[in-house]
């Protein structure tokens, strides 16, 4: 399947983060939307009109943990098997065991682009994504 119908969240409160992945997912044809609290998170999350393939998710957000709302998708039939990748520089082995514990998927914080985007790829299923210099 091709990633231009793919619709991704990021949920990051570092500006830089949306500013380097959202044009480099869009060049790679996903939609991107961006939260930086989790009340814009959940705003998202509810809007029908945009449904979400994944999410990106930082755990360390200004009004609450990422965490918290990786735990409220699991609890919700809606999105128990939305695809969740946990973009963080935690430490902590036991917050990183129960990440995993609720299927989501961790990158670790420095990551590149092509990393996250290979990750993206294969969790959605859309095969190897081409390079960004790629022109098809």
């Amino acid at each position: 399947m091709s990633p231009t119908r793919r619709h991704l969240l990021v949920v990051d409160d570092e500006p830089h983060i949306g500013l380097l992945l959202r044009p480099h997912l869009e060049r790679l044809g996903y939609r991107v939307s961006l939260a930086r609290t989790l009340a814009e998170a959940r705003t998202a999350l509810d809007d029908r009109h945009a449904p979400l393939d994944a999410l990106l998710l930082d755990l360390h957000l200004p009004d609450g943990s990422g965490l918290d709302l990786l735990r409220e998708l699991r609890d919700a039939a809606a999105t128990r098997r939305l695809p969740v990748i946990v973009l963080t520089a935690e430490g902590d082995e036991r917050v990183l065991g129960e990440v995993e514990e609720l299927g989501a998927a961790l990158l670790t914080k420095p990551f590149s682009p092509s990393k996250l985007t290979a990750r993206i790829a294969a969790m959605l299923d859309d095969g190897p994504a081409p390079a960004p210099e790629d022109p098809r």
